[in-house]
């Protein structure tokens, strides 16, 4: 089972590793992280690097496409490469995801309309702008596409995906092996519940 993950400049590296984390322990599967070129992508804010085992043109099927987000993925939503390679891995693809700004990716390349989808709550606008229509969920199915929220709900559409691709109780023990037991000290993880404070810190350092 082929597992296509791409990268491109800018992307946020736990929308990639998290999914990884769950996913590389099914025992069928091979992971691939791809790029226009093979070689390290950077990320935001260019102190990690990934490397790239593939470039687009040689992977010509998958059988699940995962596509992270980040601020470069904003830049990239008319990027004809990308996205037709996007294109033609969902054509091959059983399971199309997405975590974070990575479901903009899905929408620009044409792929959500119609659809219910999730994305970071900053990118709402954005995602609607494709045609589908957004959901607070932190994961949603919609026959074989699936969006994840913001970031770390990458980990959560992973061993989802794990309960389809597998069952509940291989998604579990996977789950046990990386002892996701999220109990975050604050309570602070969405616009609804974050303080204003909070809200404000995050507009004067990341407008």
């Amino acid at each position: 089972m082929r597992i296509a993950i791409p990268l491109f400049d800018r992307f946020t590296a736990l929308d990639a590793v998290g999914p990884y984390e769950v996913l590389k322990f099914l025992p069928d599967a091979e992971i691939v992280f791809v790029a226009e070129q093979a070689g390290p992508v950077r990320d935001v804010p260019k102190w990690l690097a990934l490397t790239a085992d593939a470039a687009f043109d040689d992977i010509d099927a998958c059988d699940v496409l995962l596509v992270p987000g980040g601020p470069g993925a904003r830049a990239l939503l008319d990027d004809r490469p990308l996205l037709d390679w996007i294109r033609r891995m969902h054509e091959t693809s059983a399971w199309t995801t997405s975590v974070c700004t990575g479901s903009l990716l899905l929408g620009a390349a044409g792929l959500l309309k119609g659809l219910s989808a999730t994305t970071h709550w900053g990118a709402v606008d954005v995602l609607e702008s494709f045609g589908a229509t957004y959901t607070p969920e932190r994961v949603v199915f919609q026959s074989e596409v699936v969006t994840a929220a913001g970031v770390s709900s990458g980990i959560d559409m992973a061993l989802a995906l794990v309960a389809r691709l597998k069952d509940r109780t291989t998604a579990e023990a996977i789950q046990l092996a990386i002892e996701y037991d999220p109990q975050p000290p604050f309570d602070a993880g969405s616009p609804a519940k974050a303080p204003q404070a909070a809200k404000d810190l995050l507009k004067r350092k990341f407008p």
